[in-house]
């Protein structure tokens, strides 16, 4: 390049876009985001500066799709990408293809911004929370279906309550895509007209993993939920902002299962102790008001003139009236909160499920529930209604 040579804007401005592209066509930079904006493109706008200079950013749409965290103004960041340069501007900036938090830090710092935000909205309010019904005849779990965690939970569950009805909703529990994924699972359950109760679960992890459950999506999705929902995502340690919006945290996935379901010999003292207490109440109620039928007759009312024995008879046939109607109804509220425990118990009945033909498969002291757990040409029993056959060969 000649000292005379002289160039025009355009000409100096693509001299210069072709140095620094083919120069720095791979670097990573360490910064603080500044002036982050996802625009409705699905791009992303920002700055990363530090305490002596700044430099423009863009991340595409489908690019930024990879980053598993939500970036925000304040987070120290790692980026890789190439400088470019716009020439229409003379600007150049960093068209930016990865990103990660600095540390573990960043990831917390970022956690307790939106964990604050979200409280000051209200989210987090105990008054807002939902009971959870206490005989749950069908609930909804959002989890990977291949995972740990929902293995457990199913086992808590036929332990505890066997006539649960169990509805899953597969989501991805981690890495990208995985908050609206999660998000998407909640409102597909939402859409179901007798669902009880949601649980949202997941086993443990770093705060990497765990970050789905802290995306603001997710938290949302969490407050919109007409159903009650338990979180029981990481281990007892684990805090995310999905367990603050939940209705109720569990410690642990199979803690949630415990805590959404009864156990089911506990419901059967209850249904006993139930049938003694009415017992026991009605007796007393006959009594008491026998008593007060005595009383009545015994009283001076009957041995003095007439028109009083005729008023005390009026107000004898009231009390009558008044005790047959308690005793009917006390017996009728007893009777029908029995039927509505045991006919939930007799769902439960094997027996009834053999007789409608369905057969039950054991070998090696055990059922087999499923085809690839069969071993063939092992001895099994096959277990009808009304006989067992047993199999050699």
């Amino acid at each position: 390049m000649s000292e005379t040579e002289i160039f025009s804007v355009s000409g100096i401005t693509r001299l210069i876009k072709e140095t620094l592209e083919d120069s720095f066509f791979n670097v990573k930079i360490v910064g603080e985001i500044s002036n982050f904006k996802a625009h409705v493109s699905g791009h992303w706008y920002f700055t990363l500066k530090d305490s002596e200079a700044q430099i423009s950013c863009t991340m595409w749409k489908g690019i930024n799709n990879f980053v598993f965290f939500s970036p925000c103004d304040g987070m120290k960041v790692v980026v890789t990408g190439k400088i470019t340069v716009y020439p229409p501007r003379g600007n150049y900036q960093l068209d930016v293809r990865s990103m990660r938090p600095q540390g573990v830090g960043e990831l917390q710092t970022a956690f307790e911004i939106l964990k604050e935000r979200l409280m000051k909205e209200g989210l987090f309010d105990e008054e807002i929370k939902k009971p959870l019904p206490e005989y749950p005849s069908k609930i909804g779990i959002v989890t990977a279906i291949d995972g740990a965690a929902l293995k457990d939970m199913l086992s808590v569950a036929e332990r505890r309550f066997p006539a649960l009805e169990i509805i899953i909703a597969h989501a991805r529990v981690q890495g990208t895509g995985a908050a609206e994924s999660i998000s998407e699972a909640i409102k597909i359950l939402n859409e179901l007209n007798d669902l009880d109760l949601i649980i949202i679960a997941r086993g443990g992890g770093s705060i990497e993993d765990l970050w789905a459950f802290n995306e603001e999506i997710v938290a949302r999705s969490i407050f919109k939920s007409k159903i009650p929902i338990v979180t029981g995502i990481g281990h007892q340690i684990d805090f995310t902002i999905a367990d603050f919006v939940a209705d109720v945290r569990a410690a642990t996935p199979t803690a949630a299962m415990e805590l959404a379901t009864p156990e089911i010999n506990e419901t059967i003292s209850f249904v006993k102790k139930l049938v003694s207490e009415s017992t026991f109440r009605i007796e007393n109620l006959i009594d008491d008001n026998t008593k007060q039928i005595r009383n009545l007759l015994n009283s001076y009312s009957f041995r003095i003139p007439e028109d009083l024995v005729k008023k005390y008879n009026q107000s004898l046939d009231h009390f009558i009236y008044r005790i047959s109607n308690e005793i009917d109804n006390e017996y009728q509220y007893s009777k029908n909160k029995i039927e509505l425990l045991i006919s939930k118990l007799e769902l439960n009945n094997i027996d009834r499920t053999l007789k409608k033909g369905f057969v039950l498969v054991r070998q090696e002291d055990k059922f087999v529930k499923r085809a690839k757990d069969f071993l063939q040409k092992k001895p099994f029993s096959l277990q009808f209604y009304d006989n067992k056959l047993n199999i050699s060969d």
